[in-house]
């Protein structure tokens, strides 16, 4: 029988991830449960100072050196301001809309302490506001985060030991259904996470040998950008992240399959790479789409801005209401570890990938048939009518011919 991923790892994975808050900034703790969870698997890894995990399963030869990068931070918040109403301000960590923060049940993470609370909107009671609250305005500005303690004052906060750039995260509030479809914030990208991990448990269950060494690698800061910046090991020539693909109007991103970015803000991907990874979806029978992303930024953007010359691929699964209210489906899930799985028993793309190399080992690609340089010719070239043309508007020298 042919072995399967164990799904039951992946979900209850992607459970316990959906667990921890983890806003960009305050990682440790889920840096601590991923570093447990690849102790389970016989994984060995190093910590970045910050803390970014660098993993590596052994392969018959060491390089060429590759990559398969996720990460572990999500979107959050900070506290702004202690209000005199005892309520607190709040800043956004990572690139997201208050419209989604309203109503959410968060963790203030003090120095000393864990204090609840929900996120509000400066007028919540239609009781008060009466058609205020459907006019006041959409911004972090007009949200406020009200804590569950006795408190009515800015020094009430105070006394309870609560502080201007406390952390704040944001409950995931996870529903997983029968027919696959898993709902919660933070899927981008602690689901990610949860397919590398199955991909990986995968590995060590059925004892599968790679050719080369793979590394994986889990950031801290890719919501606010910086990301695989400084996580790679120097002799990585080409890297996969996994992230969330946007399913929306105008995209082609699928909940139900991977799907392959060609492009995002930063540009396109690497052409060879990206193309290896189609040809393996359908080599592999994996369901696949095509999809580029306008607004949207990953690990491989800040590895090459970090100087890291590194081929760079994103692989996805499909999102619907990414940064926001999230969904996503166990199919897709699925795909995106059988396609890491498929990327890891392949050899490297290019065997010859030093920093530095000759024409006859950098690939080639096809061209188009125009060659030369177009010339003008000296004399305009007649035009044929398209059409029968009066007599009268013809010359002599037509009407003879």
């Amino acid at each position: 029988m042919k072995p399967v991923l164990d799904t039951d790892y992946l979900l209850d994975t992607l459970k316990t991830l959906l667990g921890i808050h983890s806003p960009t900034g305050y990682t440790d703790p889920i840096v601590r449960v991923v570093c447990g969870l690849l102790d389970e698997l016989g994984v060995a890894y190093e910590l970045t100072r910050r803390g970014a995990i660098r993993a590596t399963i052994p392969g018959r030869q060491k390089g060429p050196e590759r990559a398969v990068v996720t990460h572990l931070d999500t979107l959050g918040g900070m506290v702004k301001q202690l209000k005199e109403n005892g309520r607190l301000a709040m800043v956004p960590v990572g690139t997201w809309s208050s419209r989604f923060a309203e109503g959410a049940r968060v963790s203030i993470f003090t120095d000393k302490r864990i204090f609840r609370g929900q996120v509000l909107p400066l007028k919540a009671s239609g009781h008060t506001y009466n058609d205020d609250i459907d006019t006041q305005p959409i911004s972090w500005e007009n949200v406020e985060v009200r804590v569950d303690e006795r408190v009515s004052s800015q020094r009430a906060l105070e006394m309870l030991g609560i502080s201007i750039g406390d952390f704040i995260g944001f409950d995931a509030a996870v529903e997983m259904f029968p027919n696959g479809f898993i709902n919660a914030r933070h899927l981008d990208n602690k689901a990610g996470v949860a397919a590398m991990l199955a991909a990986t448990k995968y590995i060590r269950d059925t004892g599968l040998e790679l050719p080369v060494d793979l590394h994986l690698l889990f950031t801290i800061s890719e919501e606010v950008g910086s990301g695989a910046s400084a996580v790679l090991h120097g002799d990585v020539a080409e890297m996969i992240t996994i992230d969330n693909g946007t399913t929306a109007p105008g995209q082609a991103s699928s909940e139900f399959g991977v799907t392959i970015a060609m492009a995002d803000s930063t540009g396109p991907f690497d052409y060879h790479l990206t193309h290896h990874l189609l040809n393996l979806c359908a080599t592999k029978g994996i369901p696949c789409s095509r999809d580029i992303f306008r607004y949207y930024r990953c690990d491989s953007a800040s590895a090459v801005e970090a100087g890291n010359d590194i081929r760079t691929a994103l692989i996805t699964f499909g999102v619907d209401g990414s940064h926001g209210y999230e969904r996503t489906n166990l199919d897709s899930l699925l795909c995106v570890a059988w396609l890491m799985l498929a990327y890891a028993e392949q050899t490297p793309l290019y065997e010859q990938q030093e920093t530095l190399g000759s024409i006859e080992s950098f690939p080639a690609t096809r061209d188009t048939d125009v060659k030369g340089t177009k010339v003008v010719p000296p004399e305009p070239i007649p035009q044929t009518p398209l059409g029968p043309v009066p007599e009268q508007e013809l010359s002599p020298d037509d009407r003879q011919g």
